[in-house]
């Protein structure tokens, strides 16, 4: 689960843009501190450029958690998952967030800016903000997933 007390990363390339600034109003009204790791408009760019220092930073314990942003979410959350450390999950309803903490322990939540309603986005955030990891059997099983 995450604290408010602690810093959340966000970041989405041009295609999530909207969305990401929609949620970053959001999660600041709510009373989170975000750490926008960009990009700053909806000009044309490349998602590695935003998914390899947030998914570097919450590997290396800087943050506890992230969100990354895209057309599809898979751009990002491939890139994400580069990292030893992190188990970042592309969702795309409330059911699929709360797994994805359940049972994954995920710690960087992708969004697919163009196949998710604000709203949905918005509530899939705080599931995954908000779900605790069940550990036991599903902690074998992430002790399995490093090659």
């Amino acid at each position: 689960m995450f604290e408010k007390s602690e810093t959340l990363a966000l970041g989405s390339d041009h295609a999530g843009f909207e969305l990401k600034e929609f949620l970053k109003a959001k999660l600041t009204e709510s009373g989170y501190s975000i750490k926008d790791y960009g990009t700053g408009s909806t000009e044309s760019m490349d998602y590695p450029d935003v998914a390899h220092p947030l998914a570097s930073a919450v590997n290396a314990g800087t943050f506890h958690m992230g969100i990354l942003i895209c057309g599809s979410g898979n751009g990002m959350c491939i890139t994400a998952n580069k990292y030893p450390e992190i188990r970042a999950s592309l969702c795309w309803s409330t059911e699929i967030a709360r797994l994805a903490r359940a049972h994954n322990n995920s710690n960087i939540l992708c969004l697919p800016a163009r196949f998710i309603e604000p709203s949905e986005a918005w509530n899939a955030v705080m599931i995954f903000l908000q779900t605790e990891f069940e550990g036991g059997r599903h902690q074998v099983r992430i002790g399995k997933i490093p090659v």
